[in-house]
């Protein structure tokens, strides 16, 4: 229950539903929590040396699996990365367009988490690798990318992150060969900030300009016009946020990439806030980093359950057709369940469509103009075909864009009676086909036996052996019939044999629970002193916006020498200002004192009326 972040208190009371009573646990709930505070004692100062051991550990004896760490001056931890071998698979099928984003509170050191994700055949995340840094300085980046490139040899087609100066830098550094873009969701939530809440709100200025930013259908010369029109009418040209922005405008405007293949596939940081969300369900910012550890393969063994599910579903359920064309029915063999509903969405779009004109051009293409009217632009679309050899593109740019066909040209393609799919136009990335059904399966299972080294090498080999052997039989049932009895004999055989091992100790039980284990050399320090633009306070960081807010919904405070709000008369900026009516005021009421009796002047009290009338007007004055 540790590994799915439940508290010793909630364990204590799920056992006793689940058993069914308190005496039937067998503990208190004092004894749940003074295990976990022995669980916790145990590790101590070992932590970071024990996570490390764990991920080496695995590099050891997993094929494949990639691991690197640094530390400081004073050994302390400052950085960790690592990926398994399942992990690169799946970025050699998907890692075209990746992004990565930092989460904070994931551990009680403040370091900062970075998952890679990216985009599988089912368009659900998938976590190529993950890191933990003590600080987000280029340096840090640059190392963490260098570990990636050595892990994954090639570098991404696409990297989206957020305006983080230090990531813009290292990704210039390291991945020269890919295209950075930037968060266009974190670039159009400060619009309000930067341009004032009242023009987005009571003027067409934030509809307009979303209506050239968040499309792909318009050029990039169309922008620049609209965008320039857009920034006179409202008056914004000495505005250097958006200044600033237009200049950057290759690196987050669709109408700038939309002819790079697969563009449009991930725009934002969506994917990566999602994946810390996911992860963020696993974790806590108390948990030490061999519990992130152990919390995190329990992220990973979810979402790869839900990526077999979803392989599952694709290979053994029919979808529903919507048509009796011959291309649904293919496409529905061809690609997955997610993919497919996509594009039976596009065919069903089709009646929507109409054909103006076509005419045959150079080169045996024929060009078809295509009225849509669920686009807003009344211009129709240009499609160019060639059947000799199923040559086939959209102006809207769809397949550079997604990889999968638009409207239009299954509009053409229905028309020309088109009865199969064109091959080169089925990416690898969307067939159902593309992962086998044995690569998303775990292999951690051997880390939770007490086996010694050699035990876990003898065991490696004979599950890496018997998954060769199915994928070898998979198609002769005669010999997996044999293969099967074989099996069947050694399960009897290990049925008889009764080996008892000898209880292990208290460190010995905590370290099969965390898959860790201390040692006598000097450790690696867990990490001290890094402060990260996460870390600090537990409370949640507020925007300028929703400060704002509060603070118009507040109680402002005046100042009595000018009559302004928002500072008292201390820490006023004017010179103060006498009130003349009431030092009148004063004056008289203290001479109308000083005159009443006669022969003041004969006393010697007298002589104080004077004076006091010069203390109180010189009082007056000061005030």
């Amino acid at each position: 229950m540790s590994r799915m972040n439940v508290g010793p208190v909630r364990a204590f009371n799920m056992m006793r539903e689940i058993l069914g009573g308190f005496e039937e646990v067998g503990a208190t709930r004092e004894d749940f929590k003074n295990y976990r505070k022995k669980h916790n004692s145990s590790i101590g100062e070992y932590d970071a040396q024990m996570a490390v051991d764990h991920l080496m550990r695995k590099k050891e004896y997993m094929p494949n699996f990639s691991c690197e760490y640094i530390t400081d001056d004073q050994n302390c931890l400052r950085g960790l990365f690592w990926a398994d071998e399942l992990g690169k698979k799946n970025y050699h099928i998907f890692g075209d367009v990746m992004s990565f984003d930092a989460t904070y509170r994931s551990n009680k050191y403040s370091m900062v988490f970075v998952p890679f994700t990216g985009i599988d055949n089912h368009c659900s995340n998938v976590t190529f690798g993950a890191a933990l840094l003590g600080s987000e300085t280029t340096e840090s980046y640059v190392w963490l990318l260098k570990c990636f490139l050595k892990a994954f040899i090639k570098q991404p087609q696409v990297v989206v992150t957020d305006q983080d100066p230090a990531m813009t830098k290292a990704i210039e550094l390291v991945f020269k060969e890919s295209r950075h873009r930037f968060c266009m969701w974190h670039i159009m939530n400060k619009l309000s900030i930067k341009v004032g809440v009242r023009l987005c709100n009571c003027t067409d200025f934030k509809k307009d300009i979303c209506n050239i930013v968040w499309t792909d259908a318009i050029s990039p010369e169309e922008f620049d016009a609209r965008w320039k029109e857009i920034i006179v009418v409202h008056k914004l040209e000495d505005n250097n946020w958006l200044h600033d922005i237009f200049g950057k405008r290759e690196s987050w405007i669709p109408a700038y990439y939309k002819d790079e293949l697969l563009s449009g596939l991930m725009r934002t940081t969506s994917r990566s806030e999602s994946e810390n969300h996911f992860f963020g369900q696993l974790c806590n910012p108390r948990s030490t980093l061999v519990e992130f550890l152990s919390h995190y393969e329990t992220a990973m063994e979810s979402q790869r359950h839900t990526h077999r599910k979803n392989d599952h579903d694709t290979r053994f359920t029919n979808p529903e057709l919507k048509s009796l064309w011959w291309l649904e029915a293919e496409a529905a063999k061809i690609f997955t369940r997610t993919t497919f509903l996509d594009i039976q969405q596009e065919m069903d779009m089709m009646r929507k469509l109409m054909c103006q004109t076509y005419y045959p051009v150079e080169d045996d293409f024929m060009k078809y103009h295509i009225k849509d009217w669920t686009q807003m632009t009344s211009k129709p679309f240009e499609v160019m075909f060639r059947q000799s050899d199923m040559t086939i593109y959209c102006e809207c740019r769809r397949f550079e864009s997604f990889g999968l066909f638009c409207r239009h040209i299954f509009y053409v393609l229905r028309q020309m009676d088109i009865r199969e799919f064109p091959k080169k136009y089925v990416l690898r990335r969307w067939r159902r086909d593309v992962v086998p059904n044995s690569s998303n399966r775990n292999d951690d299972t051997i880390y939770v036996q007490a086996l010694d080294d050699g035990g876990r090498v003898l065991m490696r080999d004979i599950m890496y052996a018997n998954e060769y052997i199915l994928n070898k039989l998979s198609g002769n049932m005669a010999e997996l019939s044999l293969y099967k009895e074989h099996v069947q004999s050694y399960m009897q055989k290990a049925d008889n044999v009764d080996f008892v091992p000898p209880p292990p100790a208290k460190r010995d039980r905590f370290g099969e629970l965390t898959g860790t284990s201390q040692n006598d050399r000097l450790p690696i320090r867990v990490p001290l002193g890094y402060k990260t633009k996460g870390s600090g306070s537990h409370k949640r960081i507020k925007s300028k916006q929703e400060e704002a807010i509060i603070k118009a919904g507040r109680k402002q405070k005046q100042c009595q020498n000018c009559l302004e709000f928002g500072h008292y008369s201390t820490t006023c900026p004017e010179p103060p200002q006498r009130n003349k009516g009431v030092e009148t005021a004063n004056e008289a009421s203290v001479l109308s004192k000083t005159k009443k009796g006669k022969g003041a002047e004969a006393h010697p009290q007298s002589n104080t009326g004077g004076s006091s009338t010069r203390v109180l007007r010189s009082r007056v004055n000061k005030q």
